[in-house]
């Protein structure tokens, strides 16, 4: 191999590790917005919830009245709150699989790559 050859081989590898990176970026600026679209979804809940706490509160016509609202009120949140937190862990899940798809498809690269770029012993 000679000296050009290597430094193609050595720029060929530069340029794809920069490729590498970049799509890594990419990966993790998508899977900032969707965990921050489901953190809004979550925090959506809470501000509704406080909301319909608040017009209770100062609609009820008694006590009993207003503690059965309260008590309807967190029922439909709890529930509301467990099928978020559904959802969100199987976000986590597809996180999870993006991640582990880069990795191998990039290690897979990077493999080929190193085993073209070294010559046979």
């Amino acid at each position: 191999m000679t000296t050009n050859d290597t430094i193609n081989t050595v720029n060929e590898i530069n340029t794809k590790n920069v490729e590498r990176m970049t799509s890594l970026g990419e990966l993790n600026v998508r899977i900032f917005e969707k965990m921050s679209a489901r953190q809004m979804d979550a925090m959506s809940l809470y501000m509704e919830h406080a909301m319909r706490m608040m017009k209770l509160a100062t609609e009820s016509k008694g006590y009993n009245e207003f503690f059965k609202g309260q008590v309807e009120a967190t029922k439909e949140l709890s529930e509301r709150v467990l099928a978020e937190g559904k959802t969100s862990m199987q976000a986590v899940s597809d996180v999870r699989d993006d991640y582990r798809t880069w990795f191998e498809k990039n290690m897979a690269d990077v493999s080929a790559d190193l085993r073209k770029a070294v010559p046979a012993a």
